[in-house]
């Protein structure tokens, strides 16, 4: 399978439709409605023209999955931070489609001096809590029943990838 830059636009459909049941059907996802083609074209286009994002097409030319960064908080300070988002398409789980995905995220990031990488994982989600362990980040809060989804409160946890040493830790 490939792993190629994210293009919004020509992605947008493709992920919008990897993103939709994770938004409807589960508890991994706060979001409560689908976003359309043309909201997730808008949504990456906003990120990625600053920051990476890489889909993974299969042979067949079907998508994958995706992954891409954002901003982790608004504030200038936290420009060093990004937050990463990951997504499998149902059918390609257990296949090493997010580690793929993820290796090249953070290699990326890396060599453009991003110092941290937060992941913020609804905290039943097991798979994406260990494979964010298996890539080296480990857990740096648990907030419990902040979001809400399907009639009852989740726990959160962020896990955090230290990519680069900072001031504080030499």
């Amino acid at each position: 399978m490939e792993i190629r830059p994210l293009d919004p636009e020509r992605d947008a459909e493709a992920i919008a439709a990897v993103y939709r049941p994770y938004v409807t059907d589960t508890d991994i996802s706060f979001e409560e409605e689908a976003p359309t083609a043309a909201d997730m074209a808008s949504r990456l286009a906003r990120f990625t023209r600053r920051v990476p994002g890489f889909v993974m097409v299969a042979p067949d030319g079907r998508l994958a999955g995706y992954c891409y960064t954002h901003p982790w908080k608004s504030f200038a300070g936290y420009r060093d931070t990004l937050e990463t988002t990951v997504y499998v398409a149902l059918g390609f789980e257990r296949r090493g489609v997010g580690r793929a995905l993820m290796e090249r995220l953070i290699g990326e990031c890396r060599s453009r001096g991003v110092v941290a990488l937060i992941a913020c994982i609804t905290a039943g989600n097991r798979a994406s809590i260990i494979l964010h362990e298996k890539l080296g980040f480990s857990q740096a809060s648990h907030f419990e029943a902040v979001g809400r989804k399907h009639g009852r409160y989740l726990d959160i946890v962020d896990y955090q990838l230290q990519l680069k040493a900072t001031d504080t830790q030499r």
